[in-house]
């Protein structure tokens, strides 16, 4: 029976985590943690919620060892823009917090899901149909946090025989959460603002192309990782995956199908700007497809039906 603890849940995607492994394993079986309560989240009206720092190793150890965890999904992360007006504490939570994680995994034995990002690449990567093997030389804080995670994971999994897996997100677009402070904020902004106020400003320029993925993509295919066969993985701490590649001008033509009468405009922030030009265009995701079935189901089509569909239910 897996017990997993969902660090960083009440994050963009740790909320939405944390209530698909409830559906799967049961909610008995997944723990929710976060470094603050928020009163009235439905994570702790319907399942166990603890408070965890994750820069705290001792915090971390008692509730692993409490609820006797054998399954870390570690989400507590600084985010890309926010990362860049504070770096330091960027560097604490992100590279402090996955050691201390991994060091409880590596005493107590836990499979950890550790994600990444495309913010590991940098401006001398290829941008098109970038490689699962290619050059990472990231000119961002977070992402050089990114890389260094991916290698401080490779380093415990050879080490120590900790089961660390991941993978490199692209940007999450999600109609339950909103994001925290990234650099591909925008195509979650866009869909709220079309419906509210038929108008957008996109601080990304136009012809800004990145990958993306919509959330029940991202949730199925963190599971999908961690119930793969270990001996199919070759690259088991950062494998590319993706769902579609567009830009700003692509999102709004297709939200204008739905709402003929939507605008659009820019207004550039150009620290998120150096951020997004120095990211992939699109990414090669065929190492996780060969090695254990990545197939997502949303195209930008589909995914801006649902969210369209989703978005006027909740927000009338």
């Amino acid at each position: 029976m897996k017990k997993i603890l969902v660090t960083g849940a009440l994050g963009q995607i740790g909320t939405e985590m944390v209530l698909y492994l409830r559906d799967l394993y049961g909610k008995d079986n997944v723990i929710a943690s976060g470094r603050r309560r928020k009163e009235g989240n439905i994570l702790m009206e319907d399942g166990i919620f603890e408070l965890v720092n994750v820069t705290d190793s001792q915090g971390l150890h008692e509730v692993v060892k409490k609820h006797k965890i054998n399954t870390i999904y570690h989400l507590a992360a600084v985010l890309s823009a926010v990362g860049e007006s504070d770096p330091q504490r960027l560097w604490d939570v992100n590279m402090n917090g996955l050691y201390y994680t991994l060091e409880v995994a590596r005493e107590f034995g836990c499979d950890v899901f550790i994600p990444s990002s495309i913010a590991a690449f940098g401006p001398e990567t290829p941008k098109n149909n970038t490689p699962q093997d290619t050059i990472q030389r990231p000119t961002s804080i977070y992402g050089v946090s990114k890389v260094a995670g991916e290698l401080l994971c490779d380093y415990y999994s050879a080490k120590f025989g900790v089961d660390t897996r991941g993978l490199r997100y692209p940007g999450i677009i999600s109609h339950t959460t909103m994001p925290g402070g990234g650099t591909t904020d925008y195509a979650v902004h866009i869909y709220f603002e079309a419906i509210k106020n038929k108008k957008y400003t996109c601080f990304l320029a136009e012809g800004t192309s990145m990958d993306m993925m919509y959330m029940p993509d991202a949730l199925e295919s963190a599971v999908q990782l961690m119930e793969a066969d270990p001996q199919k993985l070759k690259h088991r701490n950062a494998f590319n995956v993706t769902g579609m590649s567009f830009g700003p001008e692509d999102i709004y033509a297709e939200i204008k199908k739905h709402i003929p009468d939507f605008e659009m405009d820019y207004d550039v922030d150009p620290i998120r700007q150096a951020i997004a030009d120095s990211w992939p265009n699109s990414l090669n995701d065929s190492a996780a497809r060969e090695e254990w079935g990545w197939n997502p189901k949303y195209d930008l089509a589909l995914m801006t039906e649902d969210m369209l569909k989703v978005l006027r239910e909740k927000l009338k």
